[in-house]
Formats: structure tokens, sequence, C-alpha cells
């Protein structure tokens, strides 16, 4: 058995909503880490097409009331909690009206990718990062899963690594086959940034495309680990930069099936240094 503290941080999770193969993914191995006796946690945004009221979510107010800055701007934050049916498991949902309030997750009805996806992602990792600070709860371990989390990893090195919630905490940057070809417009590097954070930390960004977040996730997290899945020549090429820099890339099936929560469990403790 394991105490690690697991913080799981995604874009989606199952039951509340699927939108890609993460969600499975994210309702499947945090419990199986939980009846390995590990401690969880899970941020995820809290898309317009959660139901509230069929999910029984609910405010937590000591939690909100914290406003995120994305550029020049300033948008509230507000955190709610839903527990998994089954499931002794516990889903904490970045909230804002500006942001999360539409009926989709990445794109509008015509399928065009919405021009503020950078804005959404940003408030997102900047809210999971506040929101475990107000929480006063210290992860061993930060996994992050799918794009939208990126930059957490950067946030972790930079701006909080020396908040006592955060400065011993690792972290892990999964890559899943969901790109985008969306090119996003205006001055991201004043978006992303934060305290202690400079424009030279951010190269990897200037593309302001998918492959750009992949790359910051990639740099700034303590491993990646890729699924067993397709990917694109561009994505795939980023795996094999980083094993040229002596880094090890880890492989997991997209999938949990049969023996790898043990994997994963090897995997958490090694990172850890247990």
């Amino acid at each position: 058995m394991s105490s690690l503290k697991i913080l799981y941080v995604a874009s989606e999770i199952l039951p509340f909503l699927q939108y890609s193969e993460v969600g499975k993914m994210l309702r499947h191995l945090p419990q199986a880490m939980q009846e390995k006796g590990m401690e969880i946690r899970i941020l995820v945004p809290r898309f317009g097409l959660i139901n509230e009221r069929r999910n029984r979510l609910h405010e937590v107010v000591r939690l909100s009331g914290i406003n995120i800055s994305v550029g020049d701007e300033e948008k509230p934050l507000i955190i709610k909690v839903a527990s998994i049916p089954n499931a002794k498991l516990q889903v904490y949902f970045i909230d804002n009206e500006d942001y999360f309030q539409r009926k989709s997750v990445f794109t509008d009805k015509s399928n065009k990718f919405f021009e503020d996806n950078d804005e959404r992602a940003v408030f997102f990792c900047k809210g999971v990062m506040e929101t475990v600070k107000k929480l006063g709860w210290a992860p061993d371990i930060v996994h992050c899963n799918d794009w939208m989390t990126s930059l957490v990893p950067l946030y972790l090195k930079t701006r909080y690594k020396q908040d006592p919630v955060f400065k011993n905490a690792k972290s892990v940057f999964t890559v899943y086959n969901n790109p985008f070809s969306h090119k996003f417009e205006g001055d991201l590097n004043s978006k992303v940034k934060m305290l202690d954070i400079e424009d030279t930390m951010l190269g990897n960004l200037k593309t302001k495309d998918y492959e750009g977040f992949i790359k910051i996730g990639m740099e700034y997290a303590d491993a990646v680990v890729r699924t067993e899945e397709s990917y694109s020549a561009e994505v795939g090429k980023l795996f094999k930069d980083i094993e040229g820099q002596k880094r090890t890339v880890n492989t997991f099936p997209l999938e949990m099936e049969e023996g790898i929560e043990n994997k994963y469990f090897e995997f958490y403790n090694e990172l850890a240094g247990i």
C-alpha cells in the first residue's frame, strides 16, 4: 500500500463528461490508485454540457471567490464539487460564467474551434493551482492529462515552486491523440504569464497551436507519458526530441487493461522517490 497524494488534472471525466478517451481513463485510474491506498483529488473544468442538478454539483463557497488573471482581465473563479457514484471519489470543478457556461466543449454547433480556448486553458490551469493551494492539500504527484492541462507543469516549476503546498510535487504530463488545427491569435504569452515567468521560458508556445501546448507540457513535466495511439508525425517527433534529451517517455495503454494499475502504482512511487 502507498500513502502518496495524487492530484489528477484533466479536461473531462466520466460519468460527468466524456469528450475523448481521457474521460474514460480518468474514471478508472484514480479509483484504482485509491484502492491501493493513495489519497486522490481530481480537478476538471465545469463545461456547460455537465448537468449540475442531475450530477448533484454544488458550489464550495470557501474555495470560490478568487479572481484569476488572464492577460489584462481578471475572471472570478467558482469551485463546485460532486461525488462519483459507487466510488469514494470527489471531483472538483473549475467554473467561470464567461468560459464554461456554453453548452459545448471546444467547438460550437458548426464545429468551429472557439477562439478563446487558449484563455479557457489558461484560466483552468491557474484555477487548479489556486484551488489546491486554498485546499491546503499538498500533492506528491500532479498528473496532467491532455493539452488543456499543459501549463500546470510550467506553473509548478516557476510561480509555485517555493509554495509549501507544491514545493515537493512531481508532475506527469500524458499526451493523448486529441489534436486541433487552430492557431490562436493575440499575445498568448501575456495570458499565460504569472510572477516569476519570463518570455524566455515560453519559447515553445510561440507557435500558438496544439503542438505548442504539448511542447510546453513536455518541457516542464518531470515525466512524460504517451498512450498506445497513433500520433501525427509532428507529435511523434516531439516524443523523439524529448528522448534525445535523455528523458524517458513512458508508454501506457489507453485503457485500464488488467494489470496496468500495478504499473502505474510503481511508476508513481518511483517518480516520488519511494
